[in-house]
């Protein structure tokens, strides 16, 4: 019984000083973000027009999932607006169609292609 209760104080005391250790700083378990870094990757405003069961569109989701790349995505079989941009404004019956700050309008998805876009639209700034 002595051991059990021992091994009781032993948890209940560890257990109490974890959230002590995380509380002594403000930004426990947070990472590091540089800002110098942040600013440097500032991508222009990226819109992306796919439908769900498209497999370039859906490595372009992912692909500024993973880099952290904000999009907008508008799907064209559920948002018949987006389906008029698509088709009227930008000339497409295709997806994805990827638009960059509504100037550049890049056809197909590539990370090559579409990280050369966005220098090209980075380099007008």
């Amino acid at each position: 019984m002595k051991k059990i209760t021992m091994l009781a104080l032993i948890l209940a005391a560890s257990l109490a000083a974890v959230p002590a250790q995380a509380a002594g700083t403000s930004d426990a378990g947070q990472s590091k973000i540089d800002a110098k870094a942040v600013k440097q990757q500032a991508y222009p405003k990226v819109v992306l027009y796919s439908v769900a069961w498209c497999p370039h569109c859906k490595d372009a989701k992912e692909y500024f999932t993973k880099n952290n790349i904000p999009f907008i995505n508008k799907d064209v079989e559920i948002d018949d607006k987006a389906m008029d941009e698509l088709t009227k404004k930008y000339k497409s019956q295709g997806v994805p169609v990827i638009v960059l700050d509504d100037k550049k309008v890049i056809k197909g998805f590539s990370p090559e292609m579409f990280e050369k876009a966005v220098k090209d639209i980075q380099s007008k700034k």
